[in-house]
């Protein structure tokens, strides 16, 4: 037997379903065609780190640092274009460019990614902290955070990666040795302050909410109510700028490289490959196009993606 509504309006009221805030999140990041396709190209390049360099080398069947005689195109040694044994050309040095260029993917994005985390990890104490305790402390953190923000940090770095890294034993008595790593510190040195910025900013709207004052007024501890209340709010801000911090660090590792400063010479990155292309440009235009091309693709997927993220996870957004 069928249970007849009292009330009409019963009857014709819409049902509606609870969505998840994982849900929420995906139904407006699809809407955003640019930010899905680049999240395809994101993807795209992260499996190129990875398998790139041997899927290049077994394909073509050249090796990453073997230079070979007859990409040279006569006596005085220019390379090669593309062609049907080399994709993308040979370097001046007679080694397969596409094999190097995958492989530059795979440094490129370690550097990107490796120094945007530690600087994000940096900033994320000294933001959380400035913020949430207010008084000297924010002053004397923020003070410390705007001096880092108006150091020229190309120009130091420079100086900071040619004294290392031309070195054979480093810098401070060995202590820092030439290399990948020395590289991966400066950018997050020079990185970290914009994070804490932002961080800083977030945490003082946040812990005037009056859920963290209700937790406040239930006794919970200040770091209780950082970890439970403030932290997990602040996620969504932090998956934004470090998807736009990470193709920050990798032109900045790119720049570096291009004045021979950053990685050693054997170590492939796209960086690393303009420098080498600087003395070819005007006669061999391919040393510049492709890993020029790659570079500019990441940082402009990665900066779509950022945008895409940012509107997604906005819930003030209109809909």
């Amino acid at each position: 037997m069928t249970a007849i509504p009292l009330n009409p309006s019963e009857a014709a009221a819409p049902v509606l379903a609870a969505r998840s805030a994982s849900r929420l999140f995906w139904e407006r990041f699809k809407e955003d065609k640019a930010a899905l396709f680049a999240a395809c190209i994101v993807l795209l390049l992260v499996f190129i780190a990875i398998a790139g360099g041997p899927l290049a080398q077994w394909a073509t069947g050249h090796s990453n640092t073997t230079a070979y005689t007859e990409t040279m195109e006569d006596s005085f040694g220019l390379p090669k274009g593309p062609n049907a044994q080399f994709w993308f050309g040979a370097d001046g040095a007679g080694r397969d460019l596409f094999v190097r260029t995958m492989y530059g993917a795979r440094t490129s994005l370690i550097v990107g990614v490796v120094a945007s985390g530690i600087a994000v990890l940096i900033g994320l104490v000294v933001g959380l902290v400035a913020g949430f305790f207010g008084r000297w402390v924010d002053t004397t953190l923020s003070r410390i955070a705007d001096v880092m923000l108006a150091i020229p940090s190309l120009l130091i770095a420079i100086g900071i990666t040619a004294a290392c890294n031309t070195n054979v034993q480093g810098c401070l008595s060995g202590l820092i040795k030439p290399g990948l790593g020395i590289v991966i510190g400066v950018i997050a040195f020079f990185s970290w302050s914009y994070i804490a910025r932002i961080v800083r900013g977030f945490t003082l709207s946040i812990k005037e909410k009056d859920f963290v004052e209700a937790s406040r007024s239930l006794g919970a501890s200040n770091p209780r109510i950082i970890f439970r209340e403030i932290l997990p709010n602040l996620i969504g801000p932090i998956i934004v700028y470090t998807t736009l911090l990470i193709p920050q660090s990798i032109l900045f590792e790119a720049s570096l490289s291009y004045l021979g400063l950053g990685v050693p010479p054997d170590t492939a990155s796209w960086g690393g490959l303009l420098n080498q292309a600087a003395q070819y440009y005007d006669v061999a235009w391919w040393l510049m196009f492709f890993p020029g091309l790659f570079l500019v693709m990441t940082t402009l997927a990665f900066n779509l993606l950022g945008d895409g993220l940012r509107d997604a996870l906005d819930v003030r957004a209109d809909r």
